[in-house]
């Protein structure tokens, strides 16, 4: 069954009245997170999804030579922590949620077996008129991160999802008409080997201190690739990462009690979640997207990725910020490029600050981002 002429709920006056009287109040009760602890293999899952194999995430015996003397949860293993700072939305039930960025600021590092705590509330409701889907609700949300045994803030940040109407994205949104109109890439084993020599010169600057005096405006960090995109690689991001509704028999089957909207049936009549548009290529079309694409947390994951792999174990991430500039559908391959802009000190802090863009294989902007880096100094 081609259930392509179903409709979906729109977002109303009503809905956004419902919704602006939670700006600002603190968010008591909502679905737990994927992880409450960062032990050795919840770290491992999540940088394995995105494809970091860091062996100060990954390797103990490496990570026992390093001055934290175990494991370290890569930056980005917070989006795990928390399903609300992950785009797990509230309100105007049934209208669709794209996760679009996120800013972040690290305190500290993130020790293995870790506990969290995380507090969140609804920031801000932003409208927009976009070519995806013409007018849509930007959705943000503030989360504050603990350690759950000493109360000490870990890390804080600001996410935000778009809320669209998935009928208007499908049938007037202009964003991919171009895309759509010429197909999807299909690669040959030459134009892959291209593209693969980036992963055979990816290096791990490790044990090797960067210093902070050696660094200059202008320098380049190394081009960092993620692809080609497959259904496969948006599934062991959220090995990793948890997802949003994935649930299987009777924990599914009490989601979609609670919240019917959150279970649009499938072709065979069965309702099922939402967030299959990552793997589901039918129903990604339905919602206005040129086919199953990644997930942002995944992609904010993969820029943090390059700065870390770049900064070496004695470096510190304090902030990156995020923003998703468009989907990345099965086959694309992303380039991520970065290059320091500023270095400075503050509060007797040495600290660059990278600029990212990440682009699909013919240009097109993915995602634009900054870093802010601590280095040692000589």
């Amino acid at each position: 069954m081609n259930d392509m002429t179903r409709k979906f709920p729109k977002i109303t006056d009503e809905g956004l009245e419902d919704l602006r009287k939670r700006v600002g109040v603190k968010i008591e009760r909502t679905v737990e997170p994927w992880c409450y602890e960062a032990t050795r293999d919840n770290i491992r899952h999540y940088a394995h999804g995105i494809g970091d194999d860091n062996p100060l995430w990954c390797d103990p015996d490496y990570a026992k030579t390093t001055k934290y003397g175990d494991v370290l949860a890569l930056p980005s293993f917070l989006f795990s922590t928390s399903r609300i700072i992950s785009g797990y939305v509230g309100g105007l039930p049934g209208v669709h949620a794209m996760w679009s960025g996120a800013n972040w600021t690290w305190h500290k590092p993130i020790l293995r077996n870790t506990e969290f705590r995380t507090e969140a509330y609804l920031k801000d409701l932003i409208e927009h008129d976009t070519r995806f889907a013409g007018k849509a609700i930007q959705q943000i949300y503030h989360v504050d991160f603990y350690d759950a045994k000493t109360g000490e803030m870990l890390a804080e940040a600001d996410s935000w999802c778009f809320r669209t109407d998935r009928d208007q994205a499908r049938e007037n949104g202009t964003k991919y008409t171009e895309a759509k109109k010429n197909g999807r890439k299909v690669w040959t084993d030459a134009e892959l080997q291209e593209f693969y020599k980036y992963y055979e010169q990816e290096t791990i600057r490790g044990a090797e201190t960067r210093y902070w005096d050696d660094v200059n405006e202008g320098d380049e960090l190394p081009t960092m690739v993620k692809g080609p995109m497959t259904a496969t690689g948006f599934i062991a991001y959220a090995q990793g990462w948890g997802g949003l509704y994935i649930r299987a028999n009777k924990l599914a089957w009490q989601l979609q009690q609670k919240h019917p909207s959150a279970g649009p049936k499938n072709k065979f009549g069965i309702p099922d979640c939402p967030e299959r548009v990552h793997w589901e290529e039918e129903f990604a079309l339905e919602v206005g997207a040129p086919g199953a694409y990644d997930y942002g947390p995944e992609r904010t994951s993969w820029l943090t990725h390059q700065v870390t792999n770049w900064m070496g174990d004695d470096g510190f991430l304090a902030k990156s910020t995020c923003e998703v500039r468009r989907h990345n559908p099965e086959g694309d391959i992303i380039l991520i490029h970065g290059s320091v802009i500023r270095k400075f000190e503050e509060d007797g802090r040495y600290l660059l600050e990278i600029k990212q863009r990440a682009e699909q294989q013919d240009g097109e902007m993915s995602a634009v981002g900054t870093a802010i880096v601590e280095l040692p100094k000589r």
